[in-house]
């Protein structure tokens, strides 16, 4: 048994991950500088082994390799093995995810990296099976002790690739920025739209809601036909497929085919936070039942199963439960005809219990294909008596559930993800004006300003059993500066927008890279690993620098009389040539492209019904109109200066710093607005 094994040095530590591997045979430490001197001591060289929690391919590596008392004897006898939770320390793997990108081609987790004992990596891959892992282990140590020099010499060589390979040139004082550089990305990333089942044309396919929030605002402007089919068949498919657990709600986190059917199970907070914030903001454009449903869906899961008391969502939910990939989630067909006895013919067909859901084992994972109002009609069933029934399944299914052997839960907080959902609620509140959602982000907010806020506006990472701890990354100030602009928009309350401007500003003094116009992925404060690294790419997660520069820009706006403005334009000068590469992979970068160069709006509501009119503006889709406001007398922001009044609702469109003549009415501000665009 578990608790009979002596434990390694991880016992210590309160990462889930990290706890995972704490009685492995392997003599497991964590990344500090004890670990790091011992190994230089020693003259050991590192294994440098990552993962996460729910990563399904590290549980794998764990019981085939580290739980093997002989390859643990072989690790110990000749290395100094470190475990990192990567979303615990992110800046670690960074660099050892860019060591192994570089050497070859791919990366993923779990990652394993070999370095020399100051950390410079000279070897490195993903997932290896167990005599493949010996074979490695043993050559690596042959060569560390035959040829050193050799040894030494890589390592520099990689080193050096890693500090050069986010590294952009600066641009020239004359350079301009243009949309039309996206108009032949666009044309490139149309070649892999997926016109059947949507998202890029590959497998697995993972959502990336960046990608589909910038077509949605590209297509706002090009009324590009194709385009738009593309997102509504996306959105579509995604909502339908396995990917979405049609039955307790959220999203997994991504699909291992093209057809969005089978997922990989694990749940992860950033992916729903995001997910939230997408269907939220596209049923503006689009007002689809079925984005509605997806949102308040998702918002239940994330409350049921990932919230703390303190206010914070944890991180994630594992794939696996006992020992099984998706047990929790799937199926059998006699299990289905017991729950839901003479409906199960009705429900057979909603959830296609056939050869289309057919998974293995005899399993089923629940999917759809057809609208609610066909199958209805087909059934000759009235609509809302179908929709009825159809969420009278889903109760009786998840109660059976939930007498299941649960995944297991990585139950810390991480600030940058509750950022993102306070973002993602703040835009359901918005776009459904539902109380309860803004309520939920506001809770979320005191969490990260009353544990995560310190007396100097410096941020914690994370936060688990009651402690935060880990000084924040850029990610971290970045998504928390998103999701409190985004409180001010849903309230107008001027002081989430002031700690939004705080954040900022320290971000300036303390990431800010005045050499490369970029901010560094960690603070001048943390720790020196062997390379301090920009987050460029956009990903499943935007980059922290994407994202920050978009955050400039919208404080530059809120608050004309700071640097703001001006440093997001030099953000996106300096990575401009990202465009031409795959836009995919920039599509964060290119909203903000957008936001400069088409049309930019202000719109500022002040008035007694400032809030109430400023619910009824986001039942429309307008990603280029900044809206604020205030329903009191006094104010900090300087638009709304001289412009506050007792009257029930006045508007100023501006832009530019030049606002038009006030009117009384929503529809002559939108019309003001569509004339200038």
């Amino acid at each position: 048994m578990e608790n009979q094994k002596k434990p390694n040095a991880l016992i210590h530590e309160t990462s889930p991950y990290l706890l995972q591997h704490a009685y492995n045979p392997v003599n497991w430490r964590a990344w500090n500088e004890e670990t790091l001197a011992e190994a230089k001591a020693q003259n050991k060289p590192l294994i440098i082994s990552i993962g996460y929690s729910t990563c399904h391919w590290c549980h794998v590596m764990e019981h085939e390799s580290f739980e093997d008392v002989e390859v643990a004897q072989f690790m110990n006898k000749y290395f100094v093995c470190i475990k990192v939770d990567r979303e615990e320390r992110p800046d670690i793997d960074h660099i050892y995810m860019q060591a192994v990108q570089l050497m070859t081609g791919h990366g993923g987790w779990p990652l394993n990296c070999m370095a020399t004992p100051d950390g410079r990596p000279f070897y490195g891959g993903t997932y290896f099976p167990k005599q493949q892992w010996i074979s490695v282990l043993q050559q690596l140590i042959a060569l560390y002790k035959d040829d050193l020099e050799k040894v030494n010499s890589y390592a520099d060589k990689l080193t050096t690739g890693i500090k050069q390979s986010e590294l952009l040139s600066n641009p020239s004082s004359d350079e301009i920025l243009s949309s039309k550089l996206l108009d032949k990305s666009i044309q490139k990333w149309k070649s892999r739209f997926d016109v059947v089942y949507g998202g890029r044309n590959e497998a697995p396919k993972f959502p990336i809601p960046s990608n589909y929030q910038f077509l949605m605002h590209y297509n706002h402007f090009k009324h590009d036909k194709a385009i738009a089919n593309q997102l509504d068949l996306s959105l579509q498919k995604m909502a339908f497929g396995g990917i979405y657990d049609h039955v307790g709600g959220g999203f997994a986190r991504y699909s291992t085919d093209e057809k969005w059917k089978v997922p990989h199970f694990e749940k992860m907070l950033y992916d729903n936070a995001q997910l939230i914030d997408l269907y939220a903001t596209a049923f503006r454009r689009d007002p689809n039942p079925l984005y509605q449903e997806i949102v308040e869906e998702t918002i239940v899961f994330a409350q049921r199963e990932l919230l703390d008391d303190s206010g914070a969502f944890y991180a994630a939910l594992d794939a696996d439960s006992e020992g099984e990939e998706g047990k929790f989630y799937v199926w059998k067909e006699a299990e289905l005809k017991a729950i839901l006895k003479d409906d199960f013919g009705l429900f057979r067909n909603h959830f296609n219990v056939k050869e289309k859901g057919f998974w293995e084992k005899g399993n089923y994972i629940l999917l759809r294909d057809t609208e609610n109002k066909d199958l209805a009609e087909k059934a000759q069933i009235p609509l809302a008596e179908y929709e009825a029934k159809v969420r009278d399944w889903k109760q009786l299914l998840i109660e059976k559930r939930n007498q299941r052997i649960r995944p297991s839960l990585d139950d810390k907080c991480i600030t940058s993800w509750n950022g993102l959902m306070i973002k993602g609620l703040c835009e359901a509140y918005l776009s459904f004006q539902n109380k309860a959602h803004l309520a939920l982000a506001k809770k979320t907010a005191e969490f990260i300003l009353n544990h995560q806020k310190q007396a100097d506006h410096r941020l914690l990472h994370t936060f688990k059993n009651g402690q935060s701890s880990i000084n924040g990354y850029l990610e971290d100030y970045c998504f928390a500066i998103e999701g409190f602009i985004a409180l001010y928009q849903a309230t107008f309350e001027e002081s989430y927008l002031e700690q939004a401007y705080q954040w900022a500003n320290y971000c300036i003094t303390h990431f800010y890279s005045e050499k490369h116009n970029l901010f560094y992925f960690t603070s001048n404060q943390d720790q020196a690993l062997i390379s301090r690294t920009f987050e460029l790419t956009d990903n499943v997660i935007p980059s922290s620098n994407s994202s920050m520069a978009k955050n400039l820009f919208i404080l530059g706006k809120m608050y004309p009389q700071s640097t703001f403005l001006n440093l997001s334009k030099k953000m996106l000068l300096a990575v401009q040539s990202k465009f031409d590469e795959y836009l995919p992979a920039a599509s964060n970068w290119a909203q903000l492209l957008l936001w400069f160069t088409e049309p930019f709006y202000e719109l500022a509501l002040c008035g007694r019904k400032a809030k109430t009119n400023q619910l009824e503006w986001y039942q429309n889709y307008c990603p280029n109109v900044l809206t604020l406001g205030s329903e009191i007398q006094e104010t900090k922001i300087e638009i709304l200066k001289n412009r506050l009044t007792e009257k029930p609702i006045v508007f100023y469109v501006c832009q530019n710093n030049s606002c038009q003549l006030p009117v009384s009415k929503l529809a002559e501000a939108r019309k003001q607005i569509a004339q200038h665009s």
